[in-house]
């Protein structure tokens, strides 16, 4: 499994909707978290191994309503404390 973490911008007062919508309706979700700053949501999204990263974006998560833009972040090595 790969960890691909996606900065979402959404459209205005639609952000609540979206988190729920990634939630609810995206199977490779594991967390969606609101945030400050230029973006209003971070996802976290684990995929299989050979999934096309930006075909996943660009038709699981861009189609979403409310989504207005999006900035995704592919991950190499997971550290974590005790391992």
């Amino acid at each position: 499994m790969q960890a691909v973490f996606v900065q979402v911008k959404c459209t205005l007062g639609r952000a609540y909707e979206v988190a729920a919508a990634m939630v609810d309706d995206i199977a490779e979700t594991s967390e969606v978290y609101s945030t400050s700053g230029e973006y209003d949501l971070l996802a976290k999204f684990y995929l299989e191994e050979g999934v096309d990263i930006g075909r996943f974006v660009t038709e699981t998560v861009q189609t979403i309503p409310g989504v207005f833009g999006t900035f995704t972040l592919i991950t190499f090595n997971a550290f974590t404390r005790g391992g």
